[in-house]
């Protein structure tokens, strides 16, 4: 995610923000003709799919990868011929699931989830990170980018992190290694600008904070990072990366999985205060 995150690095993890790819800018353009034949604004045409605006705007633009059910929900709104002409557009979407495609579905899964839990043992979770902590990430990538590049990654994983606080009644649970804490990526200003962020996010009443201490013998985190989210549904969807390489998880057995070994690393993880506690001792040391 590669992503953003829900991520760390530049997917979730340490890629980029994906181009938009002409499938998914065409599959919008088809999308939003049909709303407009239906003289339906976006205002209008939202709820009645039960989606967000902001959603359906990202949709038609070409930045989000359709869900799965938008088809079934397009039909109900706009009709059975409506519902055939998106399906043929869809198509080359399930052609080319690549990372983008991975990325873009989990990124509007994001949007609307109402809780979102995070393991990161790589780098700071995307949404956690501030500025200089991004642009640090994204100048050390390699192979490098230009400046450009890196504006435009810097620029887009600020505008994601807008969620902390447009999703005030969604759940963030974050989970960190201490070891993240103590690499110091940037050098001390960086971290500096990192330790207030994050004690910054732990104080709202929807995020919560864990470290995870560099000592700990009993470990449920073995098998990597893990992001997931519960949709407004309730069903469990889970996400992972690794080099150049992402998977979106919905098999409910492989998420109940995930779901385990994220509650036990809730209670393995220092608890709020206790983390709290450690980050400004981090602080003060620097």
């Amino acid at each position: 995610m590669a992503t953003d995150n829900g991520g760390a690095g530049g997917g979730c993890g340490n890629g980029g923000e994906p181009e938009l790819s002409d499938s998914l800018k065409t599959f919008g353009a088809v999308l939003k003709a049909l709303r407009d034949e239906a003289r339906l604004t976006q205002e209008q045409f939202a709820p009645l799919v039960q989606y967000s605006v902001a959603y359906i705007a990202k949709i038609e633009q070409g930045k989000r990868f359709p869900p799965r059910d938008l088809l079934d929900r397009v039909e109900a709104v706009l009709g059975p011929s409506a519902a055939r002409v998106l399906a043929a557009a869809a198509k080359s979407l399930t052609r080319k699931a690549g990372l983008a495609s991975w990325f873009r579905q989990w990124a509007g899964i994001e949007e609307e989830a109402i809780s979102l839990y995070t393991y990161e043992c790589r780098a700071i979770p995307g949404l956690l990170q501030p500025e200089s902590y991004i642009r640090a990430a994204f100048e050390r990538r390699l192979p490098p980018l230009s400046e450009e590049q890196v504006e435009r990654q810097v620029a887009t994983r600020l505008e994601r992190q807008k969620l902390l606080t447009e999703l005030p009644h969604t759940a963030f649970s974050f989970i960190i290694e201490q070891a993240l804490l103590e690499r110091q990526m940037g050098g001390p200003s960086v971290q500096r600008m990192l330790l207030e962020q994050l004690l910054e996010a732990g104080v709202r009443r929807n995020v919560e904070v864990q470290v995870m201490p560099l000592r700990q013998y009993d470990h449920a985190g073995i098998d990597g990072l893990m992001y997931l989210a519960e949709t407004s549904r309730h069903e469990w969807v889970g996400y992972v990366e690794g080099q150049q390489s992402s998977v979106l998880i919905t098999n409910p057995g492989d998420v109940s999985a995930m779901l385990q070994r994220y509650g036990k690393l809730r209670s393995q993880a220092l608890g709020r205060e206790a983390t709290a506690s450690l980050l400004e001792q981090m602080r003060g040391a620097l």
